[in-house]
């Protein structure tokens, strides 16, 4: 397992292929298992690979929490898709040079085999518990339907791309919806697309984080109708 060299773009380049259909690098909640992965990365991934860009937009949001996430920090060869071996090099993390291997150590656990197996148990639960949660669905849940102008920078934009930026968002409450280019002038067209979010999951303020993010092929985004369901 692993990803090749998540330094180089062909490693980025499988990064983002295995995160086409994913929220997370493992499992259903932001892990140490992102963690991982997130400090082997040098930057941000470019803006055509939108899978990556958009899980590493989201994953930088945990920094300050980075050392509270469930799980155990293990090394990037036991990440990632079956067949592909990690060569990432080890050390030399651009996002905190200052002696690396002891923050590892400190923020992620020790190799101590005993602490290993406690923090695996306390994953174990973890992940039991938010799936017991998931289970247990109230008897109503408010939603809303959202209809969102994302515009370009300028007529050159590729907009089958941006859509596609777009729609690779995924968070637990939001379905996207149907789409259409709207003229708006000299040539320039705007992206008009709806979804349906569950009120108390997504917001209005975290879809414009995540869809500007993608800042090579989106100017603003708006929101031009907001009706609850």
């Amino acid at each position: 397992m692993g990803f090749g060299d998540l330094k180089t773009p062909s490693g980025l380049k499988v990064l983002n292929d295995f995160l086409a259909d994913k929220s997370y690098i493992e499992g259903f909640v932001p892990s140490q298992a992102d963690v991982a992965v997130f400090d082997a990365l040098s930057s941000a991934p470019s803006a055509d690979l939108c899978h990556a860009l958009r899980w590493y937009n989201h994953i930088k949001s945990y920094q300050s929490q980075k050392g509270s996430l469930p799980g155990v920090k293990k090394a990037l060869g036991q990440y990632g898709p079956a067949g592909v071996e990690d060569r990432t090099p080890a050390g030399g993390d651009s996002k905190d040079d200052d002696d690396d291997d002891d923050d590892d150590i400190d923020l992620f656990g020790s190799d101590d085999e005993e602490e290993t197996a406690e923090a695996a148990r306390i994953k174990e639960e973890r992940i039991a518990a938010y799936a017991a949660k998931k289970s247990k669905k109230p008897a109503l849940i408010a939603k809303s339907s959202i209809l969102l102008d994302v515009k370009p920078w300028d007529d050159e934009t590729d907009m089958a791309k941006l859509e596609e930026c777009v729609r690779s968002i995924a968070m637990d409450g939001l379905l996207w919806g149907q789409s259409k280019l709207v003229p708006v002038g000299y040539g320039i067209k705007k992206l008009q697309i709806g979804c349906v979010v569950e009120d108390d999951k997504v917001g209005t303020d975290q879809l414009e984080e995540q869809i500007t993010a993608f800042e090579d092929f989106v100017q603003s985004m708006d929101v031009a109708a907001f009706n609850k369901i």
